[in-house]
């Protein structure tokens, strides 16, 4: 493996990944200067359904994309057929929350914590996100299979942009035509549509070897490609999980202040995320590729770069929250709420701690995942998503209160650290 070939697919795959979690940024910016503290404690209420369907699309399309990798590194026919079968199934499962966002989006808003107040301010932007599911989880499968398909810079470009129209169109929809947040709500809906249109430049060339035909949904490729977007899955759901629990828990302690001072550092946390799911993604079809011909020592080389590259980014993110905590509160408390800095400043800071060890655990289980140990980055996934982190976000703020719930975060990821380099050692062998 050349050095610059691995990096050829993490650094536009870290670039497409940020530019996802920068319009969420900018949606809570625009949300804090159009509708203050409420406005961004509705919007934090909110991104646990954002989770949820962000992780069905992406165990769908990551997974199918892996399992097409793998496939055609082995001249599989059933290759062709992964890429209609998971836009089918992801049509499919769309309908649910279509319904409930048609339906019932006041009864999900009042699911996730909301008041009154916050129920009016958000229901609108909830009804209109569940109505757009079936585009956002489509993205997912247009993106990954465009990468798999050795064109990652195209999937960038389709990210970047997106994400590019999502920030211009939050402004003018919630500004110049006084939208409010469902001018943010339809600038986010619209931005993965904006996405598959620019995917669709690879898929009508002839470079492009994948392609949708209709077919019979099939139950078992479906099962057979999520059982390796797991990863995927947890990755997202994990930011679903954790952002339920910890809003439960500030409510009780110190009410919407202490969700809103969440709804800064969850936010800028997930520029951080971002990144090493980029280099977690960017690692996959080299690693695939490697995987399905047996070469071991390849396999090797692609992990310990990944990781290296992993520890330097987390330095450099942690070094940077440290020194400049106040201000990025400051950039989303336009009320200037001397209760929401003191309690997000610091918050920022323990929080952030956690990503030495969560880049490495993104990565390992990104890794393993991509050369099929399904159950083993299962396990990594559902440690730091789930188990380890609600476990800690239950009691530590029995004895530290606030204090209690920022630290959850590297205490879950410090404890997954070990069970991630054992699970890695356990293949190597």
């Amino acid at each position: 493996m050349k050095k610059k070939s691995l990096y050829q697919y993490i650094a536009p795959n870290i670039l497409a990944m940020v530019g996802i979690s920068c319009y969420i940024l900018a949606d809570t910016f625009f949300i804090a200067t159009a509708q203050g503290t409420n406005g961004i404690t509705a919007l934090n209420l909110a991104l646990p359904i954002y989770g949820i369907i962000f992780a069905i699309g992406s165990m769908i399309g990551t997974g199918s994309a892996i399992r097409y990798a793998l496939a055609k590194a082995t001249g599989q026919q059933e290759a062709k057929k992964y890429f209609s079968n998971a836009l089918i199934w992801d049509v499919i499962v769309s309908v649910i929350f279509i319904a409930a966002g048609l339906f019932f989006p006041g009864q999900v808003m009042r699911v996730m914590g909301a008041d009154t107040v916050i129920e009016s301010i958000g229901m609108p932007y909830t009804r209109i996100v569940l109505c757009f599911t079936p585009f956002f989880m489509m993205n997912y499968a247009f993106t990954a299979f465009v990468r798999n398909d050795n064109a990652p810079h195209i999937a960038m470009a389709a990210t970047l942009l997106s994400s590019l129209f999502n920030i211009v169109f939050d402004y003018v929809f919630m500004f110049p035509l006084g939208m409010g947040m469902t001018g943010a709500a339809l600038a986010t809906a619209v931005s993965p549509i904006v996405s598959i249109l620019i995917c669709m430049v690879h898929y009508l060339s002839p470079k492009s070897s994948v392609s949708f035909h209709f077919m019979v949904p099939s139950v078992r490729m479906l099962i057979s490609s999520c059982s390796l977007g797991v990863v995927a899955f947890v990755g997202e759901i994990a930011s679903a999980v954790t952002t339920m629990v910890f809003n439960f828990v500030l409510l009780g302690l110190d009410g919407n202040t202490a969700v809103a001072a969440y709804g800064v550092i969850a936010n800028t946390a997930l520029v951080g995320t971002a990144i090493f799911n980029g280099v977690s993604q960017g690692l996959q079809p080299l690693a695939s590729e490697a995987h399905a011909r047996g070469e071991e020592h390849e396999k090797h080389q692609i992990l310990v770069k990944s990781i290296v590259t992993g520890i330097v980014l987390a330095i450099v993110l942690i070094a940077g929250v440290w020194f400049f905590a106040a201000d990025i509160t400051s950039a989303f408390n336009s009320e200037q709420s001397a209760q929401l800095a003191a309690y997000a400043i610091p918050g920022i800071r323990i929080y952030f701690i956690g990503f030495f060890a969560a880049g490495i655990n993104i990565i390992c289980a990104g890794f393993l995942s991509a050369t099929d140990h399904a159950k083993e980055s299962s396990i990594v996934a559902i440690s730091r998503g789930i188990i380890a982190i609600i476990i800690f976000a239950l009691v530590l703020p029995t004895f530290l209160g606030i204090t209690g719930v920022w630290m959850a975060f590297p205490a879950a990821e410090a404890v997954t650290l070990l069970l991630a380099i054992f699970m890695t050692k356990r293949i190597s062998k």
